[in-house]
């Protein structure tokens, strides 16, 4: 097998490492394409063989181009990612660890049009879909799986079910494409709706801050003027009293002076 032709194609030749990673990284491929036993271990074996060979390429002096290698990184990362995936309990974990998961770009070999982690990515959407249908529903997973199985033996195997059961196959994954497509066209309206309503909401609480800063403004500008006028007829109150106080004494001298003229003349007219 031959390395990616997406990945780009190099002078010189690929070293005996990056041979042995692209053929360990089909097999897994392969592996995860298929249904397997919970308790099969060769898968995650090879995925850590596969990483410990990634590391090794990318300490080599003759390393491949960056670009290979990242794609080399991204396929191992995904069957990573997807073992992961697979050891949790709930449908529903599965279905959402399998939405972050990104697998390939390219092919890894020349023979074949889709790259097989995206097979691979797009069978294991259908499948954890179908288990979450199923745990909504109430039904066995594994009841049509077995159906399957017991008329495939009863007929035996034939050259038109089985691309037949590819074309269904195809038509599932493109439902399963078609639904995520509507679910992310959702999601983007939402998002966008969102920020339609906050860009508003932003816009009113601008407003009512600039109208907030103007009242506070004319709240000082008045708390001004209202100092100003206290102090102002603090004064004038201050003058007030000084008159009156000076018109009390000068009306208390008169009568005093008054008393005296009174009481010296009084004596003279007796």
């Amino acid at each position: 097998m031959a390395p990616a032709e997406g990945a780009g194609r190099r002078p010189m030749a690929a070293s005996r490492l990056e041979l042995n990673l692209v053929r360990l990284l089909c097999r897994c491929e392969a592996m995860a394409a298929e249904r397997r036993d919970p308790e099969e271990w060769r898968l995650e074996k090879y995925v850590g063989a596969l990483e410990d060979m990634l590391q090794a390429l990318k300490a080599q002096a003759s390393k491949p181009a960056s670009e290979v290698l990242g794609e080399y990184s991204r396929k191992v990362d995904f069957l990573r990612g997807l073992l992961q995936a697979e050891k949790l309990t709930s449908p529903s974990e599965k279905a959402l660890a399998n939405q972050f998961l990104t697998p390939g770009r390219v092919p890894t070999t020349a023979r074949e049009r889709v790259p097989a982690t995206r097979t691979v990515h797009l069978q294991s959407r259908a499948r954890y879909t179908d288990e979450m249908r199923s745990e909504l529903l109430g039904t066995d997973p594994a009841e049509p799986e077995v159906d399957v199985r017991r008329r495939s033996g009863a007929v035996g195997p034939r050259a038109p079910e089985e691309k037949q059961s590819a074309a269904e196959l195809d038509l599932v994954l493109q439902r399963q494409q078609a639904l995520q497509e509507k679910l992310a066209e959702e999601m983007l309206g939402l998002a966008q709706s969102l920020k339609s309503n906050t860009l508003a909401a932003q816009s009113v609480i601008k407003k009512d801050n600039q109208t907030l800063s103007h009242s506070l403004k004319m709240a000082d500008q008045s708390l001004e003027k209202l100092k100003t006028e206290s102090e102002r007829l603090e004064q004038h109150a201050q003058k007030s009293v000084n008159w009156l106080l000076w018109a009390m004494l000068t009306v208390v001298c008169f009568i005093f002076i008054s008393m005296i003229l009174f009481i010296r003349i009084m004596p003279k007219l007796k």
